[in-house]
């Protein structure tokens, strides 16, 4: 009865999956799977919203992110800052134990901000995206792209990695671990470590809304548009660069969010979290997944992740090259992804290097006037 009605109203259908999806979240995972796995799901989401923003940038904006660990960075260690300093506040210490055990006295000034809890939300939330806008504004207005960009991105997560590792004011290598409580709510009751995974949940559910709403708008044809002909679109009267801007922004946005929302969740942040590998690892999930869909990317990073988890008990030192193996295969032979399977079965391939019918539509179609203009040659 519900096929029928969705195929009636096709407008039903995002709506029908976003309930679907609701209810595996909100009312089957907690009843079937124990605190440990459910905790576990709440770290796969934390990963799945940061593969939807790369979905959003590489897969719709064609922007080959292998740095995303610098903004899931940034999210992560100012919400661990913030909760270390809670905690020490509640002991009646001046600085957090880790600092104290390392003969640090006074707490470094740049700590101090994030001892709000305001000033750290407001944190979370604008220095990664004003961190994106700052690179990519320097990136993208000087029309770099392809390998260049991606290996300028993956650099810099690496050295991010570098710098946190010699920072002893800040965890160094070990990085900041042992929260005791959550806004209040102390960590180690199970009820509030559900709390957080039904944040994590709302959170994915949101994100995915929004990038759904993007697409479908003006903004994601135009997007697409840029990724398939981007000389057109400037002569058109747009700027690539602005459109590339605002996707890696989001994709920013989205990944500091998930970083704090990955702190408490897994009890620890260090520098082997927002690295290099970990970089490529969110892009994999997305490969796998299907970059260019809505569900692919969450999907893909979800099932990457728990297969990591899975297998690499059992085969600790193979698990890498599988990994490895299971990334080339899908990018060589299925460039859609996981999620373009499907299409294939049916006999309509998707791919990303076809001209896209919204591309097309952005092209061809009476495009409202840029704010400039005015065409300039060069």
């Amino acid at each position: 009865m519900l096929g029928p009605l969705l195929r009636a109203h096709p407008s039903l259908t995002p709506l029908a999956g976003f309930a679907g999806a609701a209810i595996l979240l909100f009312g089957v995972a907690p009843v079937v799977l124990d605190d440990f796995r459910l905790n576990l799901l709440a770290k796969f989401l934390c990963f799945a919203i940061v593969a939807v923003g790369i979905g959003l940038a590489w897969g719709r904006g064609g922007m080959l992110t292998l740095g995303q660990g610098v903004f899931f960075g940034i999210g992560a260690y100012i919400m661990a800052m913030h909760l270390q300093m809670a905690d020490a506040a509640r002991l009646g210490n001046e600085v957090p134990e880790f600092m104290e055990i390392a003969g640090i006295r006074e707490l470094p000034s740049f700590w101090r901000p994030f001892s709000s809890a305001p000033v750290a939300l407001v944190g979370i939330l604008v220095l990664p995206a004003l961190t994106a806008a700052i690179l990519g504004y320097g990136v993208f207005k000087r029309r770099v792209k392809g390998a260049y960009f991606a290996i300028l991105s993956q650099a810099l997560a690496a050295a991010l990695a570098i710098l946190l590792t010699g920072q002893q004011t800040i965890g160094g290598f070990t990085g900041l671990s042992d929260f005791r409580a959550f806004f209040g709510f102390k960590l180690s009751d199970p009820t509030n470590r559900q709390m957080l995974f039904f944040l994590a949940a709302g959170t994915m559910l949101a994100v995915v809304a929004l990038v759904r709403q993007l697409m479908h708008s003006r903004y994601g044809e135009l997007l697409i548009a840029v990724r398939d002909q981007e000389e057109r679109v400037r002569f058109l009267g747009y700027d690539p660069a602005n459109v590339k801007i605002v996707a890696y922004v989001i994709a920013a946005f989205f990944a500091g969010i998930a970083g704090a929302l990955f702190t408490p969740i897994v009890g620890i942040i260090s520098p082997a979290d927002i690295g290099v590998v970990p970089s490529i690892a969110f892009l994999i999930g997305v490969a796998i997944g299907g970059r260019t869909t809505l569900l692919g990317p969450a999907l893909g990073a979800i099932g990457v992740a728990w297969a990591q988890t899975a297998f690499s008990e059992e085969f600790p030192s193979g698990w890498t090259y599988l990994q490895g193996v299971l990334f080339i295969v899908v990018v060589g032979f299925v460039p859609a992804g996981l999620a373009g399977l499907w299409p294939m079965v049916k006999g309509m391939p998707g791919s990303r290097f076809r001209w896209h019918p919204a591309a097309r539509a952005v092209t061809t179609e009476a495009l409202p006037e840029p704010v400039t203009g005015k065409v300039e040659f060069r």
